[in-house]
């Protein structure tokens, strides 16, 4: 049974769209899951310009979840990691106490080419906020796959349908990439109390009705959480347990105000460390705060 279904809002964020799901006024978080972006999908022409980039910029209170379909982000942090990801692999950053970094296109800039993924935030429970930061970077081969009756799975991170990631997390949670083909019926994990499906190409049934791309369906706790491929369809499916009230402002989260008003403070006086690879520049702290960085 669906309890929500949010549709996607477009945003530019300086050469290229968004599409952000979460946070959402009616639904702020799906299990730690507090922020969800569909990035692209875009074709970058070669030579495009360095503003496309994000620049050096600041979490606390979190880890940020890396996915992508196609193309390929360099990403520099202050805790001294340069790594590329490329389709199929996970970046995931611990922000805990506070890290900077930066997500360049580097080789779309020299070649053109597409980028297509997904980024989303994770929530830190309150006794983790102020883990050390750490930087993790898993290849495919740390992704278990399962392929049959027409629907292709890989578990991102998490545990669910029995098996479990290489990925650490800090709270019960499952993220994983569906590829279904028309025709295919699949079930949501049991055993999380919040789980959602996120439509990022083709066409699925739920409850009767038809979804397309951008469509996140939330679905209630403790029913059944049934979708159907109508066309071949991409879905990623998350959630787990929910972690009490989760403040978010611009690139911080925390269960404290005050804890981010710390964290703005120590960014506009330059307390934050930038990337050892990346420190020539970094984005201002904007006065009206907005999610703007990733």
């Amino acid at each position: 049974m669906l309890e929500l279904v949010i549709d996607q809002r477009r945003r530019d964020i300086g050469g290229f769209e968004v599409g952000r799901v979460l946070p959402f006024a009616k639904r702020r978080m799906v299990g730690p899951f507090v922020f969800f972006d569909h990035i692209g999908p875009v074709d970058f022409p070669a030579g495009i310009s360095r503003s496309v980039d994000v620049r050096p910029h600041p979490h606390i209170g979190l880890s940020t979840v890396t996915y992508l379909f196609d193309g390929e982000i360099m990403h520099r942090d202050s805790v001294g990691s340069e790594q590329p990801i490329l389709p199929g692999e996970v970046n995931w950053m611990v922000a805990g106490s506070g890290i900077t970094h930066s997500e360049r296109f580097e080789r779309a800039r020299a070649e053109g080419g597409p980028l297509h993924g997904i980024q989303a935030w994770v929530a830190l429970p309150a006794e983790h906020e102020e883990t050390d930061p750490a930087f993790f970077h898993h290849g495919a081969e740390d992704l278990p796959t399962h392929e049959g009756s027409g629907l292709w799975a890989r578990l991102i991170a998490g545990e669910a349908f029995g098996i479990k990631s290489k990925v650490r997390t800090h709270s019960p949670m499952f993220y994983a990439h569906w590829i279904m083909q028309p025709g295919t019926k699949a079930q949501l994990p049991t055993g999380h109390r919040e789980r959602a499906a996120y439509v990022v190409s083709g066409s699925i049934e739920a409850d009767g009705s038809a979804y397309g791309p951008g469509h996140m369906l939330v679905f209630a706790a403790g029913a059944p959480a049934k979708v159907a491929a109508l066309t071949p369809a991409t879905v990623m499916i998350l959630g787990g347990e929910p972690l009490g009230e989760c403040f978010i402002e611009w690139n911080f989260v925390s269960s404290s105000k005050e804890r981010i008003e710390q964290a703005r403070a120590d960014w506009r006086a330059g307390r934050m460390k930038l990337p050892d690879l990346d420190n020539g520049e970094f984005v201002p702290l904007p006065e009206q705060s907005a999610r703007s960085s990733s």
